[in-house]
């Protein structure tokens, strides 16, 4: 073996052993560059397997470390709602739905006529849907009829301080509207009301608001065809967006994952858009809202969906958040602030008559009082006037149509009635939260608003002169106009001033206060609104606002129990709803032991959005005789006493008014005044009951009577016995 050789190998070991560190460097780099390879492979696969979530959010936990939470921002479907009257619209909600089904996307159309928003529109809130409304605009800018009780509940609502601004906060909605710019000042005004409630209620605009037009000369594509596919196109647009997770449309300018656009919308906002619009008229009305739309939000509101957090960028966002807690106490400090006035000064509170409200109330004939009250004129009042008879209230107890008023001093209930005869234009409530007038101004002017309107009928063909001048006096007083009279807090004082004007009082309820009950002081006749007789079915019936309407339904017939007056439940059948439920309603006779029980077929009032009731919910009077019938039945203490076929109404009576063999469901209406003096007199210590100021029900008035509950002296019974044929009664 070669000496030389072994030398060179063995100086080559010392060499290697001397540079050893740097070999162990050597090693130890090109390790970290596999790592660091390996790294980088596998998160571009996580990448391409997680396409439909292209960023992560971040969070900021309570203890200050910051932790990456993905979060996962999509759209679950498409409700898309049309008020049409042509058809146009409907046929667009068509269209548009076909386009979104191709993002296969589950994709609703719906009629506003048959949506009611009380029970459905919160729910869009957490759904995660995308709304899209397409309204037209209809004679004088008013909508179609099947969009007219939503957008009067959508204005209502927008301009009511107890909904709020953060109402619908969550919702996600696009606008178009249909219309015709000929009509300059009502041009595409539903759309515009629409999207602008919308807002107002906290709902985020996801796209500004599209405008059809009929009118080709001025239309921006050339007709309102156009016009919508234009507007579909760029709602399709933005939709795609939304199903990645996108809140902000990007304008291209992107490096690096990092947005750089500074564009508000899915195109460019332009001076005098609908968004700056929006804005301006913020400020315009002093409305403390925050931005509520995604396309209205600055860069910094989207920030958290960078995937990592620049240090530098953490002051900014702590700062952005200690302000957006502040802003948040603010708000709240400004809820509390109006609670609180609420409960101090009534001067104070807000008018329960919007303008709006008095707009559609006066429309109806309405003669609103003060900000809560308001006077009608009874139909019956009219017919009596002309000798045709009075309601059933005159069959039962001698009440004189035409010398009745009819009247609230609360306009606002805490139901939603099915068959609300008002359609449910006015307020509702769970308590006193508007501000009050005082008693003695609502008598005073409901007495001289119903007195002008009865002067209306001087001299009119048919009006009877003695009857006229009677009239002009007023005798009675129902407290059933509309509304929940009892949750006026000085009803007591009102009717006081009713009894000392010689004036009768009915008061009718809705059997939801039942404190208010027990604290009422002596009424002529109070009545209790008993439209179901299980949890079920009132809910369904009357809707009623509290969540504990049950038993305060209950509570409310204990109480009835307990007053020594004359006491009613009123029963409104409604067919296929609520006629088959006999035994419980013989189980709540017992509970509150009325003295007299009205039970009524329902009436209808024509079609309403706001209810499902229809023309076969209405019983024939012979269907109503039987149920009568096999309700007495079940509750031996009573019997019928009296029939108005014409209103197809049946009264029964505890077997107490019956003396002998005839019946006292009448009043004495002068030995009530006196009774009701002495109470007055004695500080409240002297009491009297309901069999204290009876009187005997005329032959006529009486079940199973020729006449049928028709007095004999009205014209509208002789044309009945001449023609067999009530139709024209």
């Amino acid at each position: 073996m070669d000496p030389s050789l072994d030398m060179w190998d063995f100086s080559s070991l010392i060499s290697l052993w001397i540079n050893r560190f740097y070999i162990y460097l050597g090693f130890a780099f090109g390790f970290s560059l596999w790592i660091c390879f390996q790294i980088v492979i596998r998160k571009q696969n996580k990448n391409s397997q997680e396409k439909t979530v292209p960023k992560a959010s971040r969070d900021l936990t309570t203890n200050g470390y910051i932790s990456l939470q993905k979060k996962e921002v999509f759209v679950s479907g498409v409700k898309i709602f049309y008020g049409s009257q042509t058809g146009k619209a409907k046929g667009f909600a068509t269209v548009l739905a076909e386009a979104v089904s191709s993002l296969d996307l589950p994709v609703a159309v719906i009629n506003l006529k048959e949506y009611d928003p009380d029970d459905h529109l919160v729910e869009e809130v957490t759904s995660k849907n995308v709304s899209a409304f397409l309204v037209a605009t209809y004679t004088d800018g008013r909508p179609t009829e099947s969009a007219e009780w939503f957008c009067r509940w959508l204005e209502e609502a927008a301009n009511d301080f107890r909904f709020g601004k953060t109402y619908l906060k969550g919702v996600r909605y696009a606008v178009f509207g249909l219309g015709n710019s000929a009509y300059v000042n009502h041009f595409n005004k539903v759309g515009k009301n629409v999207d602008k409630w919308l807002w107002m209620l906290g709902a985020h605009r996801v796209m500004s608001r599209g405008d059809g037009d009929c009118n080709v000369v001025k239309s921006k594509h050339g007709s309102i065809e156009a016009d919508f596919t234009a507007w579909k196109a760029r709602f399709i647009s933005r939709l795609q967006a939304l199903c990645k997770g996108e809140r902000k449309p990007c304008g291209g300018n992107c490096k690096k994952g990092k947005c750089e656009s500074n564009q508000h919308g899915s195109e460019a906002m332009e001076p005098g858009s609908h968004a700056q619009e929006g804005f301006h008229q913020r400020d315009a009305e002093e409305e403390p809202f925050g931005s509520t739309s995604e396309e209205e939000s600055g860069t910094e509101d989207h920030q958290s969906l960078k995937s990592v957090i620049d240090v530098e960028d953490l002051g900014k966002i702590m700062d952005r958040m200690k302000r957006e807690k502040r802003e948040k106490e603010r708000q709240e400090g400004e809820t509390s602030l109006i609670r609180s006035t609420v409960k101090n000064e009534a001067g104070e509170r807000r008018a329960m008559i919007t303008p709006a409200l008095r707009e559609a109330l006066t429309k109806q004939g309405y003669q609103l009082i003060g900000s809560h009250s308001g006077v009608k004129l009874c139909r019956w009042t009219k017919s009596m006037l002309r000798g045709r008879g009075g309601c059933y209230k005159h069959t039962f107890y001698g009440i004189e149509s035409h010398r009745c008023m009819e009247t609230t001093p609360s306009l606002a209930c805490a139901n939603k009635c099915v068959f609300c005869w008002r359609h449910h234009t006015n307020p509702v409530g769970t308590e006193w939260r508007w501000k009050m007038d005082q008693a003695e101004m609502i008598l005073k002017e409901a007495i001289e608003n119903h007195q002008n309107v009865m002067k209306q009928f001087r001299g009119v063909p048919g009006v009877r002169e003695e009857r006229f001048e009677e009239g002009m006096t007023v005798k009675h007083c129902a407290l059933s106009l509309v509304g929940e009279p009892i949750m006026y807090p000085e009803i007591n004082r009102f009717l006081k001033l009713l009894h000392e004007r010689k004036i009768s009082s009915f008061l009718v309820t809705n059997a939801q206060f039942p404190a208010e009950i027990r604290n009422l002081k002596p009424v002529t006749q109070l009545y209790v609104s008993v439209d179901a007789s299980t949890k079920e079915s009132l809910k369904k019936i009357d809707r009623p606002l509290f969540k504990d309407f049950w038993q305060r339904f209950l509570d409310s017939l204990k109480a009835l129990a307990a007053k020594q007056q004359r006491t009613v439940y009123r029963l409104t059948l409604v067919k296929a709803w609520n006629v088959d439920e006999l035994q419980a309603y013989a189980k709540l006779v017992s509970l509150g032991n009325p003295d007299f029980i009205e039970v009524k077929g329902v009436t209808y009032c024509g079609e309403s959005s706001a209810s499902s009731l229809t023309m076969a919910n209405v019983p024939w009077h012979e269907e109503v005789v039987r149920f009568v019938c096999e309700l007495v039945d079940l509750i031996p203490d009573y019997e019928i006493a009296c029939e108005h076929e014409h209103s197809n109404c049946l009264l029964i009576a505890h077997k107490k008014f019956k003396i002998g063999r005839e019946w006292w469901t009448w009043i004495d209406y002068s030995r009530f005044q006196e009774l009701i003096q002495e109470y007055e007199d004695s500080g409240g210590s002297k009491t009297f009951s309901a069999e204290d100021y009876m009187a005997k029900t005329p032959h006529w008035a009486l079940f199973g009577a020729s006449e049928r509950g028709f007095d004999p002296k009205d014209t509208r019974y002789q044309r009945k016995n001449k023609s067999k044929d009530i139709s024209g009664c």
